[in-house]
Formats: structure tokens, sequence, C-alpha cells
């Protein structure tokens, strides 16, 4: 576009028929908001911000855009300045940093601890305890596990200090494996930096243990964060490493050729995602160990074709993976709320690549309540990546529509 359609198309909708008219009414209403009769927005900056390249607004004139039209620059075509955080936000994200210090310090008690004795039984239990936890994420998505997870974490530390021998190694193997998961809830909570801290955590667990399927599943687990920073050359280098043991089981090689699928997806190469997946595909059969990490690909109906269908989804292939899409959903649980409501928004965006915005209108409407009520950021990044799809239809009536579906969700209401 040569002009900045979205903010022309919002100040006509407010009754600004003109750049006059729209410099004066936001000024005013600059005046009153701030309390400040200096305040002002010439014409002149009006018709700049109408250009093809409006840049970035002060901070307060930034509130005031919000407050008067009810969008925030961002989604009015402004180019947001790296860094930026709407002010909303801010004590969110400082809340948020406050509690990924305390939850990491669990991974960095210093000093010696008192010595006792471990029972080789406590692996058995905290096994047990991490197959329910994988279970309740899927209920009840990352915030309410943190604390949880990372505090048997911290237990499962402490007693490794004093443990010896084959226990030792034990409790170091549930060990990485409870700092994986805990990645895994920062990771689905939209802290990439906590998800990192523990991803290092869990490396560090799997090499001390010196079991070569966990450091292969660490790997993994990192190369999954790169996948959510959208940096798939990262991604691949990740996986090629894991895939270069020739002793991993069956199940890590399928974790690591998913995920490489996703970083050749991210670098545009179709032809890689479809014979990474396909060469998983001819695995799974042979997954059968009984280790209790790690089996997404038991636990997940269609697993392979959820990871092809989110694959097309970001190589813009729409038709392609919404029949992947109605293939996967059926077969998913109701039960299953946080997974189910990720996929139904890749669906509609897949719908909006596809060209029918009706579609994807129907399917995300089916999603709003989910990402409510399991807060996931992840989901919320999904819708992110939707509502840009669909901004061909930003001014027609179905675009009026999605946007007052998911106002409240994206607020975090």
């Amino acid at each position: 576009m040569s002009h900045n359609d979205a903010l022309r198309a919002a100040r006509l909708h407010a009754g600004w028929r003109t750049i006059e008219q729209a410099a004066q009414k936001l000024s005013e209403h600059g005046q009153r908001m701030l309390g400040d009769r200096h305040f002002n927005v010439s014409p002149r900056t009006w018709r700049r911000w109408e250009g093809a390249s409006p840049g970035w607004p002060l901070e307060e004139t930034a509130a005031v855009i919000q407050d008067a039209l009810g969008r925030w620059p961002e989604d009015l075509g402004f180019s947001t300045p790296p860094g930026w955080i709407r002010p909303e936000r801010r004590e969110e994200e400082q809340v948020k940093r406050r509690e990924f210090l305390s939850v990491t310090a669990a991974a960095l008690v210093a000093g010696p601890v008192a010595p006792q004795y471990v029972d080789p039984a406590l692996i058995d239990y905290f096994q047990q305890q991490l197959e329910g936890h994988y279970r309740a994420d899927m209920f009840l998505g990352p915030h309410d596990l943190i604390g949880t997870v990372s505090a048997q974490y911290q237990l499962i530390d402490k007693l490794v200090r004093s443990a010896t021998g084959e226990t030792r190694r034990g409790l170091l193997r549930v060990g990485a494996a409870y700092a994986a998961l805990v990645g895994w809830l920062y990771q689905d909570a939209g802290d990439l930096n906590g998800s990192a801290f523990w991803r290092g955590v869990t490396q560090e667990m799997a090499i001390r243990s010196r079991d070569p399927h966990l450091i292969g599943y660490a790997l993994v687990n990192q190369a999954q964060v790169r996948t959510d920073m959208g940096d798939g050359a990262a991604v691949v280098e990740l996986c090629e490493a894991a895939l270069d043991s020739r002793r991993l089981l069956a199940k890590v090689r399928v974790m690591a050729l998913q995920q490489q699928a996703h970083g050749s997806g991210l670098m545009g190469d179709r032809g890689a995602v479809d014979r990474l997946i396909d060469t998983a595909d001819g695995l799974l059969d042979q997954v059968d160990d009984d280790l209790p990490w790690g089996n997404a690909c038991r636990r997940t109906p269609g697993y392979l074709e959820v990871q092809r269908a989110t694959c097309y989804g970001r190589l813009g292939l729409g038709v392609e993976a919404v029949a992947l899409w109605v293939q996967v959903l059926r077969h998913v649980p109701e039960s299953a709320r946080r997974d189910r409501g990720v996929y139904l928004v890749r669906h509609a965006t897949a719908a909006a690549h596809a060209g029918d915005p009706d579609q994807a209108a129907e399917i995300v409407g089916a999603a709003a309540s989910i990402a409510v009520e399991t807060r996931s950021a992840r989901m919320r990044r999904e819708l992110d990546v939707f509502l840009r799809s669909m901004r061909p239809w930003r001014d027609s009536p179905v675009g009026r529509g999605i946007r007052e579906t998911l106002t409240p969700v994206m607020n975090g209401g």
C-alpha cells in the first residue's frame, strides 16, 4: 500500500472526514485526557501518519490515539519500534519478571545441603508425578503449574546432591525431564527468556546423567524455543545435532525429525517438511519405550499431521492446511482444551490464507473462550498471526466482527 489505509479507515469510522478535522479532534481529545492545553497534533503530522512511512508517535500521543480510536498505533499501520510495550502491559511484564526470578531460583540454590539417605524408590515416585503433570498441563495451561513443577525440580536437585551411584543417575534423568516441562510451561506462558533458561538446565542435567536419549531430547527442547523465535536455521542445526547420535530411541528421532520439519518450514522448504515428517511417520511403530517424558507422539491424536498442518500454515499453503486441520480436529478430545484451541486458531489462519474469511471467523470464534480459560500466550501469539492473515478483510463486516470477538481475549479479558 502506498498510504496508511488502516489509520484513514479508523478516522473515517470516528466520523473525522478530513485530515484537518482529525488533527483538531485528536488535539482536543489529548488536551482533555492529559490535562495539557498545549497538546497539539498538526494536520501536517496527521498527513505524514497517513503516508507510506508514518514513523512512530511520542508515547503520550500513542496513548491519546488509543484512547480516541480504541486501537494502539501498531494496529493502525504504524511501525512498532523494537522493545516497545503497551503501557497497560508493562505492569504485567514487571510481575512476570518477578515471577521469573523467583521461580528460576529453584534451579540456582547455592551452597552445600545437609546429607541425607535417598531411597531409590523416589525415582519412581517422581516419574509417576510427572505423568500427572503432563495431563494437568493439557487441562490447565501453564500458569497454575509452573510453581508446582519447579518446586519439585528443586527437591530433586537437592536429593541429587546426596544420592550416589545409580540412584543419583536416575534422579538426574528425572530431574532433566522436570526441567524440560518447566521450560515448556514458560514457553507456553510466552516467556521465551525463562524457557531458554530452563532448556539450558535440562541440557545440563541430561549431560550429567550421561543418557544419550535425554541429551537428544534436550536439544529438541532448545529447538522448540528457536521455532517460536522464528529462527529456522538454528532449529535445523539443533535437530541435526540430536540426530547425529546413532543410539537415539525411535521416540527421540521422531521428535527431532518433526521439529526439524518446523525449522525447514520457517525457511520456506516444503519438500524438506514433507520428507522429514514422512520419515518420522515411518518410525512411529518403533516407539515402544516406557520412559515418562517426551510422549506427545503417543498422547496426541494425529501427532505428525498436526506438525505437517502447522508447517503448511507457516508456508502459506492455506487449502492444504485446511484439509489437514479438518482431519486432525475430528480426533482431538474436548478435554485437551489448550491444544484444541491452538489447533482451531491455526485452522482459522489457514482458512484466511485460502481466501475464506467467513469460515475463518466461524472457526476462531470457537477458540476465543479457550484462550481466555487457559491464558496460553502461545494461543495469543497464534491469534496475532491470525489477525494479520485477516488484514485484507479488516474493514469488512466479517473483519469488524472478528475484532469484536477477539478484543477481550487480546486485552487479557
